[in-house]
């Protein structure tokens, strides 16, 4: 057994820069895969075992900190935020049981695969407008033309809320993301606390707009199992959208640029869906195992415990890579190949494991599907643009191309 808190390996992690994380991820599988890393006072976990072993303790290895700031926030943003009551603030994914439960069960009777089927031939339609836009001009910026407004529309049909709001909505996710997982200064903090003021009362209105006029939505039916006398209140339904509003999109836009961007760096597997469309749902699930929207996720340890043969002291906070959990080639043979024909592709913990996994993986799934089906009918001679220099935003975990640029 080992000591912490040092490992020489930490001086070779950079946290917030997901740019190619995946040699040092390798690296740590193989000779340290837990250590604790200085920077973010965080002990990390690399190997798919131990991961899936956390995730499925929540006992142990609670949830509570999985979307609290990695940086302490500045005293004005902070009060801010603490004067809108936004401290704590969780949907699902930082919720335990006894609430976790409740709260899962009555949001499951809303959000489910009835209602994902329902969206589906809005979803279609929007994939085949937005791509005829640019279908005769030969070339193309994928995450702004396409992949950046479609999961926030589709989500919007959901939640309800008129398409005029995208971009406003986008715009202040992004802050979410970054005043969460990014590393700003103090003034950053504030500009982007100022944000998730407004988007958190964009949310409390979602939910008092619909006791007024009812309506066939995902906060709609929210606040009719409310009035039915489940136990769900105005402000857990509000933070169920402000989360939805956040992770409904986000992380479908990151799917569908990093999505497009392997099997286009992969031409053959390109080829290969373009034949044959039935190919399609497994070469999602390899492309969340290979490139994951979200590389890392956290827990925070309630007793004291081992990973790996690591002590993790009762109250440490763990960093849990899923990217490169997913490469583990003790459970994926040739794991730092992008195979889409990989039989045990689903296997990968993108999505999370255990009472936490993502409720939205099947409309996020459904949704590139149907822009994969009909980009690859309409342009099947895509190819990506050459010498581009993809860019990744600074942050822990959510890990997407800026920009994708595509010709035909």
């Amino acid at each position: 057994m080992s000591t912490c808190p040092y490992h020489k390996i930490s001086e070779e992690f950079k946290p917030f820069d997901l740019t190619n994380p995946f040699p040092f991820y390798k690296k740590s599988r193989d000779e340290q895969p837990v250590f604790y890393s200085q920077e973010l006072g965080y002990y990390v976990v690399t190997r798919y075992e131990d991961i899936k072993a956390v995730f499925s303790n929540w006992k142990t290895y609670t949830s509570e900190n999985a979307q609290s700031p990695f940086k302490p926030i500045a005293p004005k943003a902070k009060k801010l935020m603490e004067d809108q009551g936004m401290i704590g603030l969780s949907g699902l994914s930082g919720r335990i049981p006894p609430d976790h439960t409740r709260i899962r069960r009555i949001v499951s009777m809303a959000f489910n695969l009835s209602r994902f089927k329902k969206l589906e031939p809005g979803i279609r339609a929007l994939a085949i407008e937005m791509i005829e836009k640019f279908e005769n001009e030969g070339h193309a910026e994928i995450v702004k033309q396409l992949a950046y407004d479609l999961p926030a529309l589709v989500i919007f049909m959901l939640l309800g809320v008129p398409k005029e709001d995208v971009q406003q909505v986008k715009s202040w996710a992004e802050s979410r993301l970054l005043i969460t997982w990014g590393d700003l200064t103090e003034e950053e903090q504030l500009v982007h606390a100022q944000n998730m003021v407004r988007y958190w009362e964009y949310c409390q209105n979602l939910v008092a707009l619909r006791k007024e006029n009812p309506t066939d939505d995902l906060p709609g039916d929210l606040v009719r199992l409310q009035a039915e006398g489940h136990e769900i209140s105005d402000r857990e339904i509000a933070a169920i959208c402000y989360s939805q509003l956040f992770a409904g999109h986000e992380t479908t836009t990151s799917l569908m640029g990093n999505g497009i961007r392997e099997l286009l760096l992969h031409p053959d597997s390109w080829k290969a869906i373009c034949e044959n469309p039935s190919l399609i749902p497994n070469a999602i699930e390899e492309i969340l195992r290979f490139s994951p929207s979200i590389v890392s996720w956290r827990r925070k340890a309630l007793d004291d415990s081992e990973i790996g043969g690591v002590t993790i002291p009762a109250g440490s906070n763990l960093l849990l890579v899923m990217g490169s959990a997913n490469r583990d080639e003790a459970n994926f043979e040739n794991g730092e190949t992008f195979d889409i024909q990989r039989p045990n592709a689903k296997e990968h913990l993108s999505f999370g494991y255990g009472i936490h996994f993502c409720l939205g993986s099947p409309l996020a799934k459904l949704e590139f599907k149907i822009v994969l089906e009909e980009l690859t009918r309409k342009i099947p001679h895509l190819t990506i643009k050459e010498n581009q220099v993809f860019q990744f935003a600074l942050n822990t975990s959510f890990r997407a191309p800026v920009a994708l640029e595509v010709e035909w």
